[in-house]
């Protein structure tokens, strides 16, 4: 697997950013296209709607469930991690940190965790501060 970085650990899930996305762009815009050059208007402002609100849906719902489960996962992992490395529970300063900060976070290897955590509390880092404070990425290949 790839070595995982700042610059590279955007992730895209090609099935829907390179094949469903842009087929439903592409049928978008014939749609609005024919709705201001066919007779039939009305007809096709109304399937350019459907379009919208068929990309709109999609995006919302698959970003939603996905992030939602991954988000409560990422806040447990960093909890065990921070347990293991250092004896103390993270819960109890955790509510200082955001979850900006705490996704950031899961990215230190455990060597950096305890020292990136304190400066975050002492200095209010923000996630890309923290990123980019990271010397040796820990990386994660399961997030969607």
């Amino acid at each position: 697997m790839k070595t995982q970085s700042y610059k590279n650990h955007i992730r895209f899930y090609t099935p829907h950013h390179f094949i469903f996305y842009p087929i439903i762009m592409t049928l978008l815009s014939i749609s609005v296209y024919f709705s201001f050059t066919t007779a039939d208007q009305l007809i096709w402002v109304f399937i350019s709607i459907l379009f919208i609100a068929l990309f709109c849906l999609a995006f919302m719902l698959r970003q939603h469930y996905a992030l939602t489960l991954q988000n409560r996962i990422v806040h447990l992992e960093l909890r065990y991690r921070y347990f293991t490395i250092t004896g103390k529970r993270l819960e109890d300063f955790e509510n200082q940190l955001n979850d900006d900060q705490i996704f950031a976070l899961r990215f230190a290897p455990d060597e950096e965790l305890p020292m990136l955590t304190e400066k975050t509390l002492n200095e209010n880092l923000s996630g890309k501060a923290i990123k980019k404070a990271i010397i040796n990425w820990k990386g994660d290949f399961e997030r969607v």
